[in-house]
């Protein structure tokens, strides 16, 4: 159970206070259990729907989304909007794909400048990519997050909601980054054992809280956690790489992809 600290104090005169009052005046933190909800239909109980994308239609809505990071090469890759597209069945596909002079495409497409929040209960339901090379991922990402100052709380973090490569199948990755991501980069994560995840579709959630981060897979809790914690507004972003960590590029085959069947965002119903 992720535990908060909270300030509140009765505020005394020091000239006229008792004894008892002195005391109670002296401790400022107080441990505060915070409810620890183990399953997403828990949350959704106390959460309401503030932001939601189907993929209807037959082209990205982009009063929600932009296209990311486009025409930078990121390790074997260039990012290309040609990788994006819906397929007409309420589905989102960013593929990764291999031109006739060996040339690779990946697709980032995000909220930046059009939904940026602070907290929440943020999902999705996607399909997992099929061959080495490719990892794919459903992630929170701040402005500001690239300064090395050693302030996620201010700065913001990365945080990758989930994220999955065909060189180590049946894992499911959480990692947070901070800290920018030059020679002070800081990193924490986790492997989940899923074996059902290489094949269909799974949901993959995140509880960003004040008091911290929980995460779950196909409505179950998998980890938790209190470092790197922001408390800033940040982005989601949806994405395909192809820089080593899912293995040599070469081995695999092109094109391949991921697809997402919705994103939604909850919040404390009032």
């Amino acid at each position: 159970m992720i535990v908060a600290l909270s300030a509140c104090k009765k505020e005394t005169n020091s000239e006229s206070a008792t004894d008892a009052e002195r005391e109670e005046k002296e401790i400022t933190l107080l441990d505060k259990p915070v409810v620890s909800y183990e399953t997403t239909a828990e949350i959704l109980n106390d959460y309401e729907l503030v932001w939601k994308d189907e993929f209807d239609g037959d082209e990205l809505d982009l009063e929600k989304w932009n296209y990311r990071a486009e025409g930078d090469t990121r390790n074997y890759a260039e990012v290309s909007r040609n990788t994006i597209h819906l397929d007409g069945e309420g589905h989102l596909v960013i593929e990764v794909t291999k031109d006739e002079e060996g040339n690779y495409f990946v697709g980032q497409t995000g909220t930046e400048g059009i939904f940026e929040t602070t907290y929440g209960y943020f999902e999705t339901r996607a399909k997992m990519n099929k061959g080495i090379g490719p990892h794919v991922a459903f992630w929170l990402q701040s402005p500001t997050m690239p300064r090395s100052d050693n302030n996620p709380g201010e700065n913001g973090s990365e945080v990758d909601i989930f994220e999955y490569h065909r060189e180590n199948p049946g894992i499911v990755h959480h990692n947070i980054h901070w800290n920018g991501y030059g020679e002070e980069h800081k990193q924490i994560g986790i492997e989940i054992e899923n074996p059902e995840v290489d094949e269909g579709f799974h949901t993959f959630g995140l509880l960003w809280r004040e008091e911290g981060y929980t995460f779950y897979v196909d409505g179950k809790k998998t980890w938790e956690t209190t470092e790197a914690l922001s408390h800033r507004d940040e982005y989601m972003i949806l994405s395909t790489e192809l820089t080593g960590f899912g293995g040599d590029p070469k081995l695999g085959e092109y094109p391949d992809q991921v697809v997402f069947d919705y994103v939604r965002v909850y919040k404390p119903k009032k």
